[in-house]
């Protein structure tokens, strides 16, 4: 079964550890803008939401590429980029409705999560599990569980709510 990012926004701190591993391991530099996974951040609400590439079975990104540099990896499920076609003209990058490819403006091509090679280092450096690797359908079992528990506590609380009037 292919695997997956998870990501738990409940529990991300907003360390943004994720993202400078990210850089450091693929372009050797601390640097967060050259990260592939990216924390965005509601100070006021206390949210810290790490977002990156959800490999797309029908990846608009993979569509749109005029060039069709962007393919679909079924060995590792992942959507990868193939640099010696790409043109630099980020057609994928306008189209992504999760704002996960991205563009270096320094080496002027595109970059996405192309999932470590199956050892993604934003999950081993991630101390509270707020991004796990893990099989696919997992992903919707946790989700669908989450939602039950957040429907079972809302129901408690109107039925307290209902026992005070």
């Amino acid at each position: 079964m292919a695997k997956v990012l998870k990501i738990d926004y409940q529990k991300c701190t907003g360390c943004r550890l994720c993202e400078l591993i990210c850089a450091v391991v693929h372009d050797g530099i601390s640097n967060p803008a050259r990260s592939s996974i990216k924390v965005m951040k509601w100070e006021s609400e206390g949210l810290y939401i790490p977002m990156s590439c959800q490999q797309c079975e029908d990846a608009p990104c993979m569509i749109a590429c005029p060039v069709k540099a962007i393919s679909h990896d079924e060995a590792m499920n992942r959507v990868m980029v193939d640099y010696d076609i790409c043109i630099g003209c980020r057609t994928c990058v306008s189209v992504c409705p999760f704002g996960a490819m991205n563009f270096n403006v320094i080496d002027k091509k595109v970059f996405k999560c192309d999932l470590c090679d199956g050892d993604p280092q934003c999950v081993r450096f991630c101390d509270i599990k707020a991004i796990e690797y893990v099989e696919a359908d997992r992903v919707s079992i946790s989700r669908k569980r989450d939602a039950a528990e957040r429907l079972s506590a809302a129901q408690k609380e109107s039925a307290a709510l209902q026992a005070t009037v």
